[in-house]
């Protein structure tokens, strides 16, 4: 379709697995086993919700296009003796199987693009590997349909239909079923994400920022939305649990020993249990009502014990009573305080890190109301709570009166948040010609021994971001870690300091403010 883009989802992804330790995979794998009580395979956990969604909530929908599809069969001889069952099966598991929200196969003018039949030729595939009982000719025969290679009028509204249907498929399969039943690292739980990729290269980071601004420069930049499961800010906390898996599964079996007390006929489940503690660290300091309304909202999305059109009231108040009684333990609170402390700072500067790659990568960034500081929300109707509108401009008022170490000082209040969102805005503002379609987006790499835990890069050779990742490996410094400046004068405008082309310790630019913003002067 014509577009000059996505809505940003894409790229939250994209970004948030830059903060994501891959070194961790194993160990939390491990502890979100040991802790759930059971191996979650995580694509067979796809399958299986969307098979759920599209039997159960979509039966009607797939009922439609059964009774096309035995339509269809009668009209050919050679399909004539499968079951109306067999047609059902065959549209279902080929709906489940397929690895995207839709194909775009347009029935107006039979066109197909490669990368549809590609698609549709994935999900016939897997679908044949998962239902070897139905016949495979069966498949071969929805292929041709979903592909337009049968002319008629009932084909083609097979395919239009059958378009219809993957799409709503996928995402209450998905997002609002799958993503509520595994938790390893709900970081990764994202709109548009694959909990199962664990992390993003540096590498791949730049490869998608230059396809995008080749290809897709005015694509949306998002990291936090109205439909997001959780802000911006409670991701980039929760994606220090990477970095830290030992202590991360000492912390979660302390907890939940403590609070065996409170189970009542084994409820919370423990992988309910496993994604209450994530929240708290997430999101903490939270209310527990706001907690309340969020695991009663996950574990119907979940659909295994209750859910919104079955509900089990029995269950949901076991797990009530369970959250209020863990949220009143003075103990519980303290261990969750205690832990939460030392990932706080860290979180914060993961915050700031994303939020300046997503003011300057190739692409229009989108600011979610309320985001503009610090935002620990969780899921609507969590993340639509009013805004303090007049407490931003009143801090935005002061800025410009307060140097970087006094805009470090509020650090609780979120100022450096909107320093840099301020600064950022104003000079793409000021300087358009670098941050769009027109513009340029290269990579620049760090060299020493924390190479790995700096993102840099320059646009429109105007312009040069650098933030750290994996801050919990920095506790100790940047060593003798060095970026090379290009040629010029560079002048950081969220800190005022100069500085010339050539090596830089990353220890020296990054003294003042937790990520860097060069401005070329002339």
């Amino acid at each position: 379709w014509p577009i000059a883009g996505t809505t940003g989802y894409d790229f939250l992804n994209l970004m948030c697995g830059l903060f994501i330790d891959p070194a961790g995979e194993d160990a939390l794998t491990r502890t979100y086993e040991e802790c759930a009580g059971e191996q979650i395979d995580f694509a067979s956990l796809v399958r299986e919700c969307k098979r759920l969604v599209i039997t159960e909530l979509l039966a009607a929908e797939l009922n439609r296009l059964a009774t096309l599809f035995v339509e269809i069969c009668e009209r050919h001889r050679r399909h004539r003796d499968y079951t109306r069952h067999d047609l059902r099966e065959a549209l279902t598991e080929t709906a489940v199987c397929f690895p995207v929200y839709r194909s775009y196969v347009s029935a107006a003018d039979k066109t197909v693009a490669p990368r549809d039949e590609a698609y549709v030729s994935e999900a016939i595939e897997s679908a044949m590997a998962e239902r070897p009982d139905l016949d495979p000719e069966l498949f071969r025969f929805l292929k041709d349909l979903l592909l337009l290679r049968i002319a008629g009028s009932l084909e083609s509204e097979l395919a239009m239909r059958f378009q219809q249907l993957t799409g709503p498929a996928m995402a209450k399969g998905v997002e609002d079923t799958a993503f509520y039943r595994f938790h390893r690292l709900v970081a990764l739980n994202d709109v548009g994400g694959n909990p199962s990729h664990f992390g993003t290269s540096i590498a791949r980071f730049h490869q998608a920022c230059a396809d995008a601004q080749a290809e897709r420069p005015l694509s949306m930049l998002a990291s936090t939305t109205h439909d997001t499961k959780r802000s911006e800010d409670v991701r980039a906390r929760l994606a220090l649990l990477s970095e830290i898996p030992e202590l991360w599964r000492d912390a979660v079996i302390d907890w939940s020993g403590h609070n065996e007390r409170y189970r009542r006929n084994q409820v919370p489940d423990r992988n309910t249990e496993y994604l209450f503690y994530q929240i708290l660290v997430g999101a903490w300091p939270i209310e527990s009502q706001r907690v309340l309304t969020y695991m009663e909202k996950a574990v119907r999305e979940a659909k295994v014990h209750t859910s919104w059109t079955k509900l089990n009231e029995h269950y949901e108040s076991a797990l009530r009573d369970f959250v209020n009684a863990a949220m009143s333990d003075d103990l519980f609170r303290a261990k969750i305080e205690s832990f939460v402390t030392d990932i706080v700072l860290p979180g914060r500067i993961n915050s700031l890190a994303q939020t300046l790659i997503k003011l300057t990568a190739p692409g229009v960034p989108d600011l979610y109301q309320g985001t503009e500081l610090w935002d620990l929300s969780l899921v609507d109707p969590d993340n639509r709570r009013s805004v303090d509108f007049k407490m931003r401009q009143a801090l935005l008022a002061e800025l410009t009166s307060l140097s970087p170490e006094e805009i470090g000082a509020r650090m609780e209040d979120g100022l450096p948040k909107l320093w840099l969102i301020r600064q950022a805005l104003h000079l793409r503002r000021t300087q358009p010609e670098l941050f769009g379609p027109k513009g340029s987006y290269r990579p620049l790499f760090a060299t020493g021994p924390k190479a790995d835990h700096v993102v840099a890069f320059i646009r429109g050779e105007g312009a040069i971001s650098m933030a750290p990742r994996l801050v919990m490996g920095l506790s100790d410094g940047w060593a003798e870690t060095v970026l090379e400046l290009p040629t010029g004068h560079w002048h950081d405008i969220l800190t005022g300091n100069e500085h010339a082309a050539g090596t830089i310790r990353l220890a020296q630019m990054l003294n003042r403010f937790p990520v860097a913003l060069l401005v070329r002067k002339e």
